[in-house]
């Protein structure tokens, strides 16, 4: 009778262990089937930059191996072309117009729920390191490290989740990834399911690469684009007056690397460009360390030295090309750097066994113009702009090498998330989850057109406010501040999008019924003409130089 106390102690302790174990493979078991998500974005990075796309300027082949092994998305687009809102209506799945972040200015609705949130609360394990751009305590995250901002390419500073912010030392490309990949190998709950974001500050202004990027891409040479010297001819007033020529607006120092006292020494340097403040010494002279300069300095003195000794004798047209180079130079550097640390996350899933239960995501906020047109930068309806890289890979959930050209958007990337985990997404969001497409099941697909409004205007680069309509084949953009013009484009005829056929009566029952259909989405994501003027009225109230400030 006395070993019995004992006996029972031992059945307690042995059951208690077999219900740990078992808890723990149901825990395991949850998350493998629940499968982990890595949403990677770059700030700013061109689909014509990506070799999945087209290899006329670069190889990016980590990149490439995620389209390789799922899918690649040809037509896939924002609903805004510009930062922060194109991140808003992520994490939102809503218009701009709706979660409020309509520019870069407008504050964001904090009321509004993301799908971090909903990932969160339904026992996902959820992180954030990189660019976030707006706010500086993301909801739905339990562990980040985020830029301030637009944040800085060398030594950056990072705000963490006790509201510290702290400076690493090194390029901000290897850091994010470095912050990634020691949260995934170190600090994640095994035993839950991850929701990653993994966003990078590069490509975007100002293009500082690596010194080891620098070096090599400096001394290259890249096709130019056939619309370089675009006039704009069979354009609208918006594409004639906007800000963002590589010649007359891409700046000598913040842009092209010359140093400002190259430019002050030498007489009547022209175009003349107006320099940002600190456009040189904040992104660079204070913040490289003395050994870094001693990498950087030996290029930019070759760069400073062929500016100065050429550059004078130049004609516009080969000043144009000039900068044109020293741009693709330096946007690409940034862009393999961002490839080469992709690799890194790819080779760490496969070496962790992650591979098979990891949806992993590569996209941009938005498309980029790389001379296209004369122009560098973003806003426009117009394709290098509008459209945006996009490229999933599920391995043993898609079938891969999948290629789709159907209009998808950024709308849509919170319900496709959220479908993916099994987690409900609220009624009010307003994409469509593109699980059918990414399984093959592509008749239950049902979207033909998607809706685009850009707002910021008067602003840096002048694009005018306009909304419109794209389709696969056609393109239909109103352009309703300061102007009232219309213009249609054949995307299949006219990829470049060089004729505006508006006024083409071969082309006027596309107009009905486009504007027709342009109506109805309107309709449909709760757009109007008086909500137009609500953002125009705070616009100007927020502007320092609006006579609404100056009113009491």
């Amino acid at each position: 009778m006395k070993t019995f106390p004992k006996q029972l102690a031992l059945f307690a302790l042995f059951f208690t262990l077999f219900s740990c174990a078992e808890k723990k493979k149901e825990a395991e078991k949850l998350a493998y089937e629940k499968p982990n998500i890595i949403f990677i974005m770059s700030d700013d990075h061109a689909y014509q930059a990506i070799s999945a796309y087209s290899d006329h300027l670069i190889e990016t082949p980590n990149i490439d191996r995620i389209g390789r092994e799922g899918i690649v998305f040809t037509n896939a687009c924002v609903s805004n072309s510009i930062c922060a809102p194109s991140r808003a209506t992520i994490l939102t799945g809503k218009h701009t117009h709706i979660n409020g972040k309509v520019d870069n200015q407008m504050p964001f609705d904090t009321t509004q729920v993301t799908f971090p949130q909903l990932f969160q609360n339904a026992g996902y394990q959820t992180a954030m390191f990189g660019k976030l751009h707006f706010g500086n305590n993301p909801k739905g995250v339990d562990e980040f490290m985020i830029l301030p901002g637009q944040g800085f390419y060398i030594n950056p500073d990072f705000i963490t989740k006790t509201g510290d912010t702290t400076q690493i030392e090194g390029y901000v490309t290897d850091i994010i990834t470095d912050l990634t990949l020691d949260w995934l190998d170190k600090k994640r709950d095994t035993l839950k399911p991850f929701m990653l974001m993994y966003l990078h500050k590069a490509p975007h202004r100002p293009w500082w690469p690596s010194p080891e990027k620098f070096k090599e891409f400096v001394t290259k040479e890249f096709p130019e684009p056939a619309s370089l010297f675009d006039d704009y001819k069979n354009r609208g007033t918006a594409a004639k007056t906007a800000e963002m020529n590589l010649l007359h607006d891409m700046m000598y120092s913040h842009d092209s690397k010359v140093r400002p006292e190259t430019v002050a020494k030498m007489k009547n340097v022209t175009p003349v460009v107006r320099e940002y403040k600190g456009g040189w010494e904040n992104p660079y002279v204070n913040r490289a360390t003395e050994a870094q300069k001693a990498l950087y300095d030996p290029i930019l003195d070759e760069i400073n030295k062929d500016f100065e000794t050429n550059w004078p004798s130049m004609s516009e047209e080969e000043k144009m090309k000039w900068k044109y180079q020293r741009y693709m130079q330096d946007y690409l550097a940034c862009i393999s750097s961002v490839d080469d640390n992709v690799g890194r996350l790819l080779d760490y899933l496969d070496e962790s066994k992650l591979s098979d239960n990891t949806m992993v995501v590569y996209t941009s906020d938005q498309g980029f113009y790389l001379g296209e047109h004369g122009w560098f930068d973003k806003r426009f309806i117009y394709d290098e702009s509008f459209k945006t890289p996009l490229l999933v890979r599920w391995p043993n959930r898609f079938q891969p090498g999948i290629t789709s050209e159907e209009m998808v958007q950024n709308l849509d990337f919170a319900q496709t998330f959220l479908e993916a985990a099994q987690i409900e997404a609220p009624e009010d969001m307003q994409g469509e989850s593109l699980m059918p497409l990414l399984t093959s099941n592509d008749t239950e697909w049902t979207r033909d057109a998607v809706y685009y409004h850009y707002y910021e205007y008067p602003a840096v680069h002048q694009v005018k406010r306009h909304y419109g309509i794209v389709t696969i084949d056609y393109k239909l953009a109103h352009f309703y501040y300061d102007v009232d013009e219309w213009e249609l484009y054949d995307r299949k005829k006219d990829p470049q999008e060089m004729n505006n056929v508006y006024d083409d009566p071969a082309y006027a029952d596309v107009v009905v019924e486009l504007k027709k259909k342009l109506e109805e989405l309107r309709v449909q994501y709760k757009d109007s003409d008086e909500l137009n003027q609500h953002y125009i009225d705070l616009h100007h109230a927020n502007r320092i130089d609006s006579p609404l400030n100056k009113k009491g």
